[in-house]
């Protein structure tokens, strides 16, 4: 018997000598005849799932390829400790990625025009019925299990106008459903889909979002707005219209219900049957959520739903859910105090200004003038300063207990800035040593900014 993640499905392996096959019981009939009437129109569109070899005669037992052992998230996992990756995308597992989103609107377009609407389970459609169901699963399993405040009409005036928004994207296209790692298997370096048996119609980004966001793969930012662009760029090959910033709008909304729906998914299975493994997943979704606050693209306002998804993101006890500490980025920043304070990008508020107006200033003499506060000849200048010294071991010694103190209580973000009166030679100074202490840290990834600094060019002889 294999492990069916969070299915009903009963699923064996039966093999004899080197030939096997799956075998899966489930006694829901109808789910079963989706599924076995899409994995036959996508295997003769020439897709890669499985073939099914046979089916009992009531419906509720049948016979399908074996694909092996190894999902995609099994592969992301695997290759990222044989390259130290922490949570970076080794390049084995990127390729395998890309053939993912190119095949994507395969489904979705080629071959999803010719699906069978009338055995769709348990809707035809990913329409407000749909929407407004996954909707409520999020607020009586997540927010009301999890113990999160919220007010109850006001929440679901918010669902209405986001259900409302996404009505308006197009939506004529196969709707995976539930296009996550787990559900694409790796043999051979190739890709293989399976459990598309909630499939319906709907519009293209909610596939790619479920894809993206994915919880405990953890995708970089970075890398998920690569794949993205990607996935677009093969929407266009296959015919659909692409607006990006009506399209990038669409796309947060979309991932938007998805994590929703994942929530709703990980307190159903984790806060009320009690299997503590899936609530493993909910600090991935946090960051998510967080992540998907700071950038809303969408052009809708939802004060309830986002003042509770707030309390989501700044729960110690949701983040402190799962076992590992999460990644955290510092940000650190020069400035000139002249110019003001620098603006807080993150959507938390908070981190640390540190003076340095108080040290020595090499701004003073002339020939450091022009230099900024990386260049080698002012490092020198302030290094023979007892006082630097002192500031710097201060601010070290503060910063590294927080950093510390945050990644145990699975914070993600922390912001230092260093200002001096021109942010050209002190603040620069400090801020380069406190990054260079803190890169290599294990889950530390610090990002360097030099808002004020001027760089005066070589002289041309």
């Amino acid at each position: 018997m294999l492990r069916a993640h969070g299915s009903d499905r009963r699923i064996f392996r039966l093999d004899e000598g080197t030939d096997s096959l799956i075998g899966v019981v489930h006694a829901e009939v109808a789910e079963n005849t989706a599924f076995l009437s899409f994995s036959r129109h996508f295997r003769g569109s020439g897709l890669p799932v499985p073939e099914i070899h046979a089916v009992n005669d009531d419906g509720t037992a049948y016979l399908e390829e074996d694909l092996g052992d190894e999902t995609l998230f099994e592969f992301l996992g695997r290759e990222r400790r044989a390259h130290g990756a922490g949570s970076e995308v080794p390049a084995p597992v990127r390729a395998v990625y890309e053939q993912v989103v190119d095949r994507l609107p395969e489904f979705q377009v080629s071959a999803g025009r010719g699906i069978d609407e009338s055995v769709c389970y348990p809707r035809a459609r990913f329409d407000r019925q749909s929407m407004s169901w996954d909707l409520n699963y999020f607020k009586y399993y997540f927010l009301k299990l999890a113990q999160v405040p919220f007010h109850e009409q006001a929440l679901e005036n918010d669902f209405g106008v986001l259900v409302d928004f996404l009505l308006g994207a197009p939506s004529e296209h196969f709707l995976y459903r539930d296009f996550q790692s787990r559900n694409i298997m790796v043999r051979e370096g190739r890709p293989w889909f399976i459990d598309y048996q909630g499939g319906r119609r709907g519009a293209v980004h909610y596939d790619i979002a479920s894809l993206l966001v994915d919880a405990k793969a953890d995708l970089p930012q970075a890398f998920r707005e690569a794949m993205l662009e990607r996935y677009m760029t093969a929407l266009a090959a296959r015919g659909v219209r692409v607006v990006r910033d009506e399209f990038f709008g669409y796309y947060d909304g979309f991932t938007l219900i998805r994590l929703l729906q994942a929530m709703g998914a990980y307190g159903f299975r984790g806060f009320y049957e009690r299997k503590p493994h899936f609530l493993q997943s909910v600090p991935y979704a946090v960051r998510n959520l967080e992540a998907l606050l700071q950038r809303w693209r969408a052009p809708i306002r939802l004060p309830a739903l986002s003042e509770a998804l707030g309390r989501i993101v700044q729960s110690t006890r949701l983040r402190e859910l799962t076992t590992s500490a999460p990644a955290m980025t510092v940000r650190i920043e020069s400035f000139s105090y002249k110019r003001g304070l620098p603006a807080d990008t993150s959507g938390h508020g908070g981190g640390f200004v540190f003076d340095c107006r108080a040290l020595p200033n090499p701004g003073r003499d002339a020939a450091y003038a022009p230099m900024a506060g990386d260049d080698t000849a002012v490092e020198a200048w302030l290094e023979a300063h007892d006082e630097v010294h002192a500031f710097l071991a201060r601010t070290r010694e503060m910063i590294v207990h927080v950093v510390d103190a945050y990644r145990k209580r699975r914070f993600t973000h922390l912001s230092v800035a260093f200002g001096c009166t021109g942010g050209q030679h002190r603040s620069v100074y400090c801020a380069t040593q406190l990054a260079r202490h803190l890169r290599g840290r294990e889950g530390v990834q610090v990002e360097l900014n030099h808002r004020d600094v001027v760089r005066v060019p070589a002289s041309r002889s």
